[in-house]
This record gives C-alpha cells, structure tokens and sequence, in this order.
C-alpha cells in the first residue's frame, strides 16, 4: 500500500507536471518545505507527497487534472489556520500519495452589485474582503476570531464557521463554483455562482479571475439587509441548537464541504457597514443572569444585538497571559502584519522542531518569553471587572439601540436579585475587550504548547447547547474535573455556541477524555462540533457521511477526514 509521502514511477511523473504548471518554486516535496502546509494549528498533522501553489484558478484545475489521473488524494487548502486539523493530513491508513493544493496565492475579490455581493476566490482571507468593501461602507458577511491570522472565506463558508455576528448566522452561500470528481472519476466543473462565464473550464476560470463579464451575465443580488433569515431562527427559545455542522438547512455543495470539493469562488451578501456601535461590557458571578439578558434581547421588540461574546474568566487569564504578543500586534499594528507573523511562527517553528532541545513551539518560547516582560496591556475598568466577577459578556449593539438597551440593563440590574453590573465601553475599552476575548483560542495553544511536558495534552470541545438550556455552562463530575489542569470557557453566547478548551494532567487519555465530555454533552441535547468542522477530533454521524459520499463519490478528496474511510471509493 502507497503511503502519502511514498514515491513511485507515475509520482513523479506528477511532480514533473506539477512543476510544469506552477513553476519549480511552487512545488513543495521536503519534509521541512511542507510541514507549515501538513501540519495543523491545533491537530493533525503528517507526510504529505507534495505541496502544490497555484498562482491562477486555472493552474488549480490543471493541478486538481494531474492529482486525478496519478490517483493522489487531493487536500485542498487555504490558510490551514482551522482548530481541527481539518485542512492538512491526520495518521491513518491512507491508501494513496496526498497532494495539499494551496490556494493563497489566489486571493483577488471582485464586488458585484453595487458592492451589495462579493466573489470571494479561492484563497482570499476575510481581511481582503473586509478592506475591498470597507470603501464602499459596506462589511463582509462574517467576522470571526481567527481572521486576524488570515482565515479565508471558502475556508469558512466550507466549515460551516459561525463566527461573532448574531443577526447574520453561520457562513453560508448556495452561489459558488468548484469542480468535483463524479462516479466516473472525471473531473467536473459546476458553475452555480450565477454569473455566465461559459462552458469551457478553462476559458470560464480565467475569466472570473480576471473578472471579465458584463452587468447583463450576472443575476441580481437579494434584497439588502442588515440581517439574514438567522436572526429569527435565533430568537425561537426551543430545546435545539441554532446552528452546528451536521445541520442539513446549512448544508449545501461548498457550504459546509470540509475539502470534499475544489472551491474556486464563492458570491457572498454584504451587508451596510456598522457605524458607531456601541459595547456593554457586563459582569457577573451568576450564570442564570446572563441567560435571562440573553433571553431579554431576544424577546425584545428590536433589531438584535450586533454580537454577545461571552468569556469566562479562566478563559480571560489565559489570553491575557499567553495571547499578550497577538493583542499587541493587533491593537497598536495591523491585521496584515499579524497574518504575516503567524506565518513566520509556524515557519520557524518548523526550522527548529528537528534540533534536540529545542522542540516545535521555539517561536511561542522565545515570543512568549519577550512579551511576558511588558506590563498588563488591559484598561483598568476591565481588570477591576476581572477581578470582582466571574463570568463577562460583552454586548454589542447598533448605535440607534444604545438608549433601549443601556435602559433595559439599568432595569434588570436595578432588580434586588440580580447583583451583577456593566459599563459602557470607550473605544479604547471596546478593542481591547474584543481582541482578550478572540485571543483565548489561540492563548489555550499557546498555553498547552509551552506546557507539552508536563500535560497529557489539549481538549477542545466546539459545542452548540440546546437555545432553551438555562445550564448553559456545564459542571462536570468530580472524577472528570479531576483529569483536567485547565478549563477555559467561551463563546457566541446568543447562539448558545460555547468554545470549551480543557488541558489534560500528565497521565491522562485525552482523546477517550474528550469522548466522555462529549457524550455528556449530547445526553443534554447538544450537537458537537458547532463550527470548527469536524477534522481530526470529531467523527462525524452518518448523515454527514452520506452527504460527503455524494459530494466526492470517489472520496479523492479530504480523504479520512472526520474518521471516516481514508481509501478509495470509500472502501
């Protein structure tokens, strides 16, 4: 059986016509050269055959050509900054070579309707998308923590992320163009992004990059909106979750695909860009006063909230002390320059990994290590905060809102029982909240890296809670709590989407501890993963597997990916 590093006679005939299309520099096949590209953020991780890096939509169908006819699994890969490990290889049986075909060279976006939809294509990160239309006061249709270290938009849209915005709901399209590999084992082109660009693939992919169609080819865009069908969906207070991978209503060709299909372009809504919201910042020692703020705005008879991000204060230790290099750099730099210093970790960190007594987290080490020395980055009203109370939301609303809701919270706040309190944000108060609460995934990473010797290793458990759960932050039993060194919880808190990163003790099993903690979940009508998809971590029901096995028949792509077969035609 062919192994995905091992080479043979038709291999490299495949590497030489990889070469061919992409240049020599494009074509990755060292250990070292590849391991940014195989290696997950989180999880995942091993030999790959090669790393191809199209420039042009073009040379990822002729790439995608070469993969099929060599029979090599076919990983396709954005920014490969996923929690899952969902975006490169995991340790299983495969049965042939693994070609990851990276888009990041490709990330143009072209505006359409009056810049009311965007063509994202195939490697664009958010912040792209979220520049382009910034022009025209106009924002994407998700924001979502790791944008800051340049998620994509088709890396989003096909893992179902849901991100931070209430009123727009998980990343969806049903607009998209992508080529799949039908029963026959041909590749295909699928056209469905509603602008004519032709019948000849080639012909059809170069002109989308090159965005060169006229008004009459393209269809006309929704009506506009500050808000999606979601947003009713969310106010329902019934015993299911709003939104998880599995759900078939979010579950359309590139959305929610997971790498079962070649994603050249998504159209996306925009939406009118928020201008001078307006951040509650609130705490609490009492979890049921959250719920009953949540379950307020959600009755009210008013626009949703923009966004409620919840965050524990375990979870607000951990990203404070080990995400205070990408709070810095975001808050006083730009996203762009953050983007570029994730690369150069994972780069360096890969350099370093092979010398003894260094190990793979020499970046995190050294950068930990320099920003460790700066004094406490956050405002004082936050820490004051942080100290008094456990648990914090913070509540973002439209600034025509910012009466209503400063006087709904006066209200429930005034009430003798509730004993929590909130403050409205200044500006400055506003950015930093928001990058401590979207640092503590990667702060949990960090933490458990720097940690690896002495831990069993990191749980993380991506789960959307029934919207009627009043126990919406779990307690474990004592046998389980006492395997964990750390728990950090957070979350989309109006979704009900929670965010919960164990650390395992030494000695500890934390795959089968992980199963547990699930399972427990699932009994309180939970669905798990909720947004992260399913990666290495989850093994995805049969609903699921049935709906990849008519998206990849022969299973050519994303092979093995939540613990389903890693063989050909699914064997």
């Amino acid at each position: 059986m062919t192994q995905p590093g091992q080479t043979t006679t038709t291999s490299h005939e495949a590497i030489d016509a990889f070469k061919r299309i992409v240049g020599d520099e494009h074509v990755l096949t060292s250990e070292r050269a590849t391991m940014p590209f195989s290696k997950g953020y989180r999880f995942g991780g091993g030999p790959v055959f090669a790393v191809v890096r199209p420039g042009t939509l073009v040379e990822m169908w002729r790439a995608l050509q070469v993969s099929v006819d060599n029979n090599l699994i076919v990983i396709p890969q954005a920014s490969n900054t996923g929690l899952t490990g969902g975006s490169g290889p995991g340790f299983q049986d495969y049965d042939r070579p693994i070609v990851i075909i990276s888009t990041h060279r490709i990330d143009e976006v072209h505006l359409i309707n009056d810049a009311r939809e965007a063509i994202s294509l195939a490697g664009t990160p958010l912040t792209h998308l979220t520049d382009a239309l910034a022009k025209h006061q106009r924002e994407p249709h998700s924001v979502i923590g790791s944008t800051s270290i340049g998620a994509s938009v088709i890396g989003g849209i096909a893992n179902n992320s849901g991100g931070s915005q209430i009123r727009k709901g998980p990343a969806f399209t049903r607009e998209a163009i992508f080529a799949r590999v039908n029963d026959d084992g041909k590749v295909e082109l699928v056209n469905h992004l509603g602008i004519s660009l032709g019948d000849d693939p080639e012909v059809a992919l170069d002109r989308l990059q090159r965005g060169e169609w006229s008004p009459e080819d393209v269809t006309p865009a929704p009506e506009d909106s500050n808000e999606t069908e979601y947003a009713e969906h969310l106010r329902k207070i019934v015993p299911s979750p709003a939104r998880y991978n599995a759900n078939p209503e979010y579950l359309f060709e590139a959305s929610g695909s997971a790498g079962k299909l070649m994603v050249f372009a998504v159209r996306t809504r925009t939406f009118p860009r928020e201008v001078h919201p307006t951040v509650f910042y609130i705490g609490t020692n009492n979890t049921h006063e959250l719920e009953e703020i949540r379950r307020l705005f959600l009755e009210a008879d008013m626009p949703l909230p923009i966004s409620g991000e919840y965050m524990g204060r375990s979870a607000f230790d951990l990203a404070e002390k080990y995400g205070k290099d990408t709070f810095v750099f975001l808050k006083f730099m730009s996203p762009a320059l953050q983007t570029r210093m994730f690369s150069f970790k994972t780069w360096a960190n890969g350099l370093f990994s092979k010398i003894p007594g260094i190990g793979p987290t020499f970046a995190d080490t050294v950068s930990q290590a320099m920003f460790s020395v700066l004094p406490n980055q956050l405002p004082k009203r936050m820490m004051e905060y942080r100290n008094r109370f456990e648990h914090h939301l913070l509540l973002t609303v439209s600034e025509s809102q910012k009466a209503a809701s400063e006087k709904m919270l006066k209200e429930f706040f005034a009430e003798p029982e509730h004993t929590g309190e909130f403050f409205i944000c200044t500006s400055d108060e506003e950015k930093s909240a928001s990058l401590n609460r979207f640092g503590a995934a990667s702060a949990a990473t960090r933490y458990a890296a720097l940690k690896r010797r002495h831990i069993a290793g990191l749980i993380p458990i991506d789960v959307a809670l029934r919207r009627d759960d009043w126990n919406w932050l779990e307690v474990l039993p004592e046998e389980i709590d006492d395997q964990l060194e750390v728990k950090a919880y957070y979350g989309h808190f109006f979704c009900h989407v929670m965010h919960q990163d164990y650390v395992a003790k030494q000695g500890v099993d934390p795959e089968a501890l992980h199963d547990r903690i699930q399972h427990l979940l699932e009994e309180r009508g939970a669905k798990l993963p909720a947004e992260h998809n399913y990666g290495r971590i989850y093994k995805l029901p049969e609903s699921m597997e049935e709906h990849f096995k008519e998206l990849d028949p022969t299973n050519t792509f994303n092979a093995g990916i939540g613990g389903t077969s890693p063989h050909k035609d699914w064997a």
